[in-house]
This record gives C-alpha cells, sequence and structure tokens, in this order.
C-alpha cells in the first residue's frame, strides 16, 4: 500500500509576471521526489496529481503540478484560502496533502 499523506512546512509565494497574482508554495524536495517516485505514473495532464489539502480549518481539492526548475511540485492557494487562513507571501506555512490517485 502506498502512503499517499503528507505533512509539510513551506514559504507561500506569488509567481512573478502574472496577471491575477498566483499565489503559491514550492512542496520540499523530499517529498516531491517520493509523490512523483510513487505515484508519477499516474499523472495526469501537464504532469498534475490531484490531492486534497488541509491548511489549520480550511480543506479543499485541487491539483500539484511539477515544476522543472525547482524539480519539485507546486501547490497553488486560492484566495479564499489564503484569506480565511491569515496566509501572505513569504509567510512559512504548514499543510498536509493526500494524493488522490
Amino acid at each position: 500500500m502506498k502512503l499517499n499523506h503528507y505533512k509539510m512546512r513551506s514559504e507561500l509565494w506569488i509567481y512573478p509576471g502574472q496577471v491575477g497574482n498566483w499565489h503559491f508554495v514550492t512542496l520540499p524536495k523530499k517529498q516531491s521526489d517520493e509523490i512523483k517516485k510513487k505515484f508519477g505514473e499516474e499523472a495526469r495532464g501537464w504532469g498534475s496529481l490531484p490531492v486534497s489539502v488541509t491548511i489549520g480549518k480550511t480543506k479543499w481539492k485541487t491539483s500539484v503540478f511539477p515544476d522543472k526548475r525547482e524539480d519539485a511540485y507546486l501547490l497553488p492557494i486560492k484566495s479564499h484560502v489564503r484569506k480565511k487562513e491569515g496566509l501572505r507571501e513569504g509567510k512559512q506555512i504548514n499543510f498536509s496533502i493526500e494524493i488522490l490517485v
């Protein structure tokens, strides 16, 4: 059985040069490597993997996307989550993800 639940900590950042201010966290390299090894063959379009995310008391479904530059997965953080949880660029956040494949 594959472990599909991960707890992590990473910094919230804004994707440079994008209109709409897309906010992301980069999954740590160790967990990204493990997720790619275990679930990479089940990736969808653009190499994405469906996930359930929990930050604080907020839980939602989205996808993580591979970033070739960082060789890690990126997790988009929705506006309503940032507002509800008081998140801002540069803040270290604790979160958990569950891979849904």
